[in-house]
């Protein structure tokens, strides 16, 4: 059975278990990372030397970094609606998940380490102003791409783009701060909540 080590308030854990639960693939979860088992262990390093949540143990196969993680189960999996096997296609899905990866998380991680993980050496008010104001100007960018595509990151078909950015748009919509009005992001969230896996693993009160 697969196994997946890391703590389920992850937010690259949560990619890997909402899509496990849409492939309805069963799996055994350690929690491993802050506040479970350390990660700074010789048994943890033998498996991903970057000491960081998740990685997976599928029979012989070990892999770690959430997104490459999600590649490969869609494509064992066969599924091409995930991630289609066209190439211009399958661009536009990892464009996204790249692009939340980079851009998003880096404009995200001083305000939310911040306001929500409250970690020491992260309270410089014109730090946290300035990662909520290159947060907002990035979501207000999936606003805009979202009003052009409709239902999901890259057309009317859930992918895995949709598994990356819809933690993200959580982990915006939970975080306490001022947000702009983004009627497409708001509608596109609502949308996710339809999914019984998201409210499992995203909507799920852990931002």
């Amino acid at each position: 059975m697969l196994r997946i080590l890391g703590r389920s308030n992850s937010i690259n854990v949560r990619k890997v278990l909402w899509l496990c639960d849409e492939l309805r693939l069963p799996y055994e979860q350690e929690l491993w990372g802050s506040g479970f088992k350390p990660t700074q262990t010789p048994e943890f390093l033998a498996l991903n030397p970057n000491a960081l949540v998740p990685v997976i143990q599928d029979g012989d196969v070990v892999l770690w970094e959430s997104n490459t993680i999600c590649r490969y189960l869609a494509g064992k999996h066969g599924r091409t609606d995930l991630l289609p096997l066209e190439p211009l296609a399958r661009a536009r899905v990892e464009q996204w998940m790249d692009w939340m990866a980079t851009e998003l998380n880096t404009a995200w991680r001083y305000a939310f380490l911040a306001l929500v993980r409250k970690a020491p050496g992260y309270s410089d008010r014109r730090e946290i102003d300035s990662s909520i104001d290159a947060w907002n100007r990035h979501m207000a960018t999936l606003d805009a791409h979202l009003q052009q595509t409709g239902a999901f990151a890259v057309g009317d078909v859930f992918t895995l783009a949709d598994i990356v950015l819809g933690l993200a748009t959580h982990r915006w919509t939970s975080t306490p701060m001022t947000r702009p009005d983004l009627p497409a992001v708001q509608a596109y969230y609502e949308r996710l909540s339809e999914r019984p896996a998201f409210m499992q693993h995203g909507r799920n009160g852990l931002p």
